[in-house]
């Protein structure tokens, strides 16, 4: 049992040292900073959408932002799509549970706002409306996926394709860059002395 604990812990180090020389993702990542940097200047908001435990770090990241990270500051609006149960269970009985995100966007996102959707497979029809929504309303959109970016590559401005097939592995590697967005959001916007 210690050498299978041992080789998960093996692997996320592994898939997290490969990011260090993904020059790709890294980019990417420094752009989605600026990008919310920016929207955040134009008293906008950022958006995330997810299923499963894609929605749990949705939530988690959103909170980082609306609350606070490192240090008090004040707090920036952002918000999960899923937090809503009434709703979400009203619109996925009445609609489909495929639109439950996009019909949200459409209320809530506006142009310059940015909408994040989180999943492994880049094929969560519901996830990939939202970017579509959000696409036209002009609304900056991100992807964070796995390896191949499924579906959701086309549909999202900036792709984050965690290069991996490994589901909990994928998640592990969205949230350590999802932290490290929040954190340096924070530090561009509120700097300390």
């Amino acid at each position: 049992m210690i050498q299978h604990i041992q080789s998960r812990i093996q692997a996320s180090v592994d898939l997290k040292i490969s990011l260090l020389s993904n020059d790709a993702i890294l980019n990417t990542v420094q752009s989605i900073v600026n990008e919310i940097v920016q929207c955040y200047k134009r008293d906008g908001k950022v958006l995330w959408a997810g299923n499963g435990g894609s929605a749990a770090d949705s939530q988690h990241l959103a909170a980082e932002l609306s609350g606070r990270f490192y240090y008090d500051r004040p707090p920036l609006f952002s918000e999960a799509l899923h937090v809503n149960t009434s709703y979400i269970t009203a619109v996925a009985n009445d609609y489909s549970y495929d639109v439950i995100y996009s019909r949200l966007t459409k209320a809530m996102g506006r142009k310059g706002d940015v909408l994040i959707g989180l999943s492994t497979s880049g094929n969560s029809a519901n996830v990939i409306k939202a970017l579509e929504v959000a696409n036209e309303l002009g609304m900056v959109t991100v992807a964070f996926t796995g390896e191949t970016g499924g579906k959701m590559k086309d549909a999202a401005k900036y792709l984050v394709n965690i290069p991996s097939k490994d589901t909990p592995r994928i998640q592990e590697c969205h949230m350590i860059l999802g932290h490290t967005i929040c954190e340096l959001v924070e530090i561009a916007l509120f700097p300390k002395p």
